[in-house]
């Protein structure tokens, strides 16, 4: 299949364009349906109850949903009403809008989906601060909102409902796509005239995007009762596949090597390149896997790499015996672990064929996938032990309202349109927590509002037929809302003749919305961009301590199920995979953080370089240690013997580990080995070569956890 049809049609079966069709039926039915019966306005104000609680409608199990948008639409009711009465007199209506933006804002406190609770109860606020309703008709305009908002909720629950498990499957196949990018960043390492700083930035910044897909399937797949505790053919495969897909995660990261070295040493026999060749195969067979679960085919699969495979041996023989002074032994790994990622593929696809019973597989328990994510605390005195000057999220909300009420001060004074809430509705979109997330926010909403608004004004202009324009007016919504996870800016080119085209149905003059729009979109802009400078700035490098320091106890914690594991004791998978799970998680806030960064004005990124290290130092740590872990606990079924030399070796990284974690003002992570078990073997086994490989690997964690403590002392000084 040619790729770029592909790529067409696994769009057209993602869940952002699943999300995106969802919610333009959403806003769009209460409409079309009341114009049927002359009650047009009626239907534009469920509409818009149902605008403001789609913001809530984000990826996540069904319960989670229900929950947030009946709390949505509580808020929903409160703030229109509120506003309805206190827009009556501009001195109410401006303390409404600080005090309201600074109490929403600071629902971030309870993650993002309380977050977005917050954006609606904003939304609604400022749709409403310009609705000329006398007092008496406050409330009933406001119970209509709320129906509207009502609408939507049992509207997406139950088109959840008719089909349980496509979530799950639309953000899994989106894991294993971004899986294959992963790989092929991998790939790209062995290609010798590669720029070998240039792609770990790449791997780290891709490394983000899996680590938020992973735990948005964890969500999907763990927290849903349904999925876990089901024991049919369409559950066991998502998990399942979810379970050997996290570990072929864990084989890529473990794959890691002097990639200079290898380039000095084999950059001539050819070999490295049919290394990279054989790895984007296999990337290209993982994007075949993710367009399977995505469009919920089953097929065989028929590539063989055991001949690619069994060449490259012959390759790496011959290069072992023409080359007697530089050893293969590097080129044999990677061949070995090829040959286990060529395992783990047949393995995911072996449940997508047809012939293939799940029902004798095992799935875990449903106690043990509890662990694996994480529990929002909702309560009351995690709000208030934010009102500090310490907590990123109370600068956040004072930011926020402070220019909620300078942007309101502006739109009744310098933005003399109609449509004024525009400047307030652009600074909530654009102002986030940090600086380089409302910078490249504040980017995308005016090139995109810019772009969009001359496409709107070229199809009004050009296109008259009105049922034409109506077409437009669907594409451009249903592009809108499939975009605004996936391409902010593609998803304001959508939106913004989207909006146009409304306007000229509602009969509002078209170049005075565009001018208006384009000039409050600017303003608003500019505003917000000014405001994230200097009113409470947050820069990510007052923060990044404490990144740094999270990422090295998980790496601690990781190392510490090596350490019990060489003491003699069985190591539970389910600890390990805890452990694992950790690691990549701080591991991609960390990357995050540093790509955050870059995007500040140069006199705030101190440290960049130290920075940039630091996070590739720690990429070869987890890689490492996940290579000896993944070894260790392929062995639990029998009693693993003692190694106390090795063990004295796993020691000392944790020490150097744990003091640089001092020197980052975090706690010393304290951890007891079974001493009997090393006491009483006093008998030692000859090292056998896995042994000695074992020693080695240990060594070069312990030079790459002193590596880190220098790098650690350059940036605090």
């Amino acid at each position: 299949m040619n790729i770029n049809t592909r790529e067409i049609k696994s769009f057209f079966y993602s869940q952002y364009f699943s999300d995106g069709l969802r919610i333009s039926i959403g806003i769009l039915l209460p409409s079309l349906v009341l114009m049927e019966f002359n009650k047009f306005d009626l239907g534009l104000t469920l509409s818009l109850g149902a605008l403001c609680i789609c913001v809530i409608d984000s990826p996540g199990p069904v319960t989670h949903k229900r929950n947030s948008m009946a709390v949505g639409n509580l808020c929903l009711f409160l703030v229109a009403a509120i506003t309805g009465f206190a827009r009556l007199n501009i001195f109410t209506l401006g303390l409404e809008i600080t005090l309201f933006s600074f109490i929403f804002s600071m629902f971030t406190v309870y993650g993002n989906r309380a977050a977005s609770v917050g954006t609606s109860s904003l939304l609604i606020m400022i749709f409403m601060m310009d609705k000329a309703l006398p007092a008496s008709g406050v409330l009933a305009y406001s119970a209509i909102i709320l129906a509207g908002g009502i609408w939507y909720m049992i509207f997406s629950l139950v088109f959840f409902g008719i089909r349980p498990y496509r979530a799950a499957q639309q953000t899994l196949g989106e894991n294993v796509a971004d899986i294959a990018k992963f790989l092929r960043i991998k790939g790209d390492f062995y290609l010798p005239h590669k720029d070998i700083d240039e792609n770990y930035r790449k791997l780290v910044s891709q490394q983000i995007q899996v680590s938020q897909h992973q735990d948005a399937v964890r969500e999907l797949l763990f927290k849903s009762r349904l999925l876990v505790r089901e024991s049919t053919g369409a559950s066991r495969m998502l998990v399942l596949t979810f379970v050997d897909l996290v570990d072929m995660f864990e084989q890529i990261m473990a794959t890691h090597y002097d990639y200079s070295y290898i380039h000095e040493k084999f950059k001539d026999t050819g070999v490295l390149n049919e290394i990279a060749r054989i790895i984007h195969h296999m990337a290209d067979e993982l994007d075949d896997i993710a367009y399977i679960v995505l469009s919920n085919t089953r097929r065989r699969h028929l590539t063989d790499y055991n001949i690619e495979l069994e060449k490259l041996k012959l390759k790496i023989d011959e290069i072992g015996k023409n080359n007697q002074e530089t050893s293969n032994l590097v080129l044999k790994k990677i061949l070995i672990n090829l040959r286990t990622l060529s395992e783990s593929i047949n393995n995911i696809y072996s449940y997508y064929n047809s012939k293939v019973s799940l029902k004798s597989t095992a799935v875990v328990s449903d106690t043990e996938y509890s662990q694996f994510v994480t529990h929002q605390d909702y309560a009351p005195h995690i709000f208030f032990d934010n009102f500090s000057l310490d907590s990123g999220a109370f600068k956040h909300a004072l930011r926020v309202a402070l220019v909620c009420l300078i942007g309101f001060i502006t739109a009744k004074t310098v933005a003399q349109g109609h449509h004024s809430y525009w400047v307030l509705l652009t600074i909530i979109v654009i102002l986030k927590p940090g600086f380089s997330l409302s910078k490249q926010r504040n980017y995308q909403r005016l090139i995109g509002t810019i772009s969009g608004g001359a496409i709107g004004i070229l199809i009004l202009n050009f296109i008259p037929d009105t049922n034409a324009q109506f077409v437009f007016l669907m594409i451009f919504m249903v592009g809108a809302y499939s975009f605004q996870r996936l391409n902010y800016v593609v998803s304001v080119i959508f939106m913004t003749p989207y909006v146009l085209i409304l306007f000229k149905f509602l009969g509002v003059g078209l170049l005075n919305v565009a001018q208006e729009r384009i000039l409050d979109t600017l303003i608003g802009s500019s505003i917000a961009f000014i405001a994230s400078y200097i009113i409470f700035p947050t820069w990510e490098f007052e923060q990044i301590q404490e990144t740094l320091r999270d990422v090295i106890a998980a790496n601690v914690n990781y190392l510490i199920t090596i350490a019990e594991s060489l003491s003699g004791k069985i190591t539970g998978i389910t600890v390990y995979k805890l452990a694992r799970k950790e690691v990549y998680v701080k591991s991609a806030n960390l990357s995050a953080a540093f790509e955050r960064m870059t995007s500040e004005p140069k006199s705030k990124q101190r440290k960049i370089k130290e920075v940039h290290k630091f996070v590739v130092l720690n990429h070869i740590l987890s890689s490492y240690i996940a290579t000896i872990a993944s070894g260790l606990v392929k062995k639990d079924s029998q009693q693993p013997y003692p190694h106390p030399e090795a063990l004295k070796q796993v020691k000392k990284s944790i020490a150097v580990l744990n003091e640089i974690n001092k020197k980052l003002h975090g706690e010393s992570i304290e951890f007891n080995i079974g001493k009997t078990a090393i006491a009483n073997d006093l008998e030692k086994p000859e090292l056998s070569a896995e042994d000695n490989l074992l020693k080695d690997q240990l060594g070069f964690i312990n030079k790459i956890s002193y590596d880190i403590a220098k790098i650690t002392d350059n940036i605090l000084n």
